[in-house]
């Protein structure tokens, strides 16, 4: 039992992640460290990075369920300890995926994309 209303608290964190992303008027970071990325609709982007975390809080919870119906070392937590790392992989993917919609194209001061195509590459 103590260790389902551990796990409950780790999906309340998880949980106000999601409703902080879901309020903030900025484009929210993913990445600890790192700046947000400058998005093209910052709602929808924050939005379905909120989406995501709910996602993931519910998931993460539901593999918690083992510790509150069975007793102290039962064979179902072996599905708790390996789906968390499961549906992390999935958030990253997930958040992969959301950062390729809106992220805003970063272009030099021509115009292009960054990168030279061969023909440009001939020119020079």
């Amino acid at each position: 039992m103590a260790g389902f209303v551990i796990w409950t608290m780790i999906f309340l964190v998880l949980l106000g992640i999601g409703i902080w992303a879901w309020k903030s008027d900025k484009a929210v970071g993913f990445y600890t460290g790192t700046k947000p990325p400058e998005v093209t609709d910052v709602r929808k982007y924050n939005h379905s990075v909120a989406v995501l975390w709910f996602s993931y809080a519910g998931l993460f919870e539901l593999l918690g369920l083992p510790f509150l119906f069975q007793k102290q070392n039962a064979p179902g937590f072996m599905w708790s300890i390996a789906g968390v790392p499961v549906i992390t992989i999935a958030l990253l993917i997930a958040y992969s995926r959301i950062l390729h919609r809106y992220e805003r194209n970063k272009k030099d001061d021509q115009g292009n994309s960054g990168w030279k195509s061969s023909k440009q590459e001939e020119k020079i």
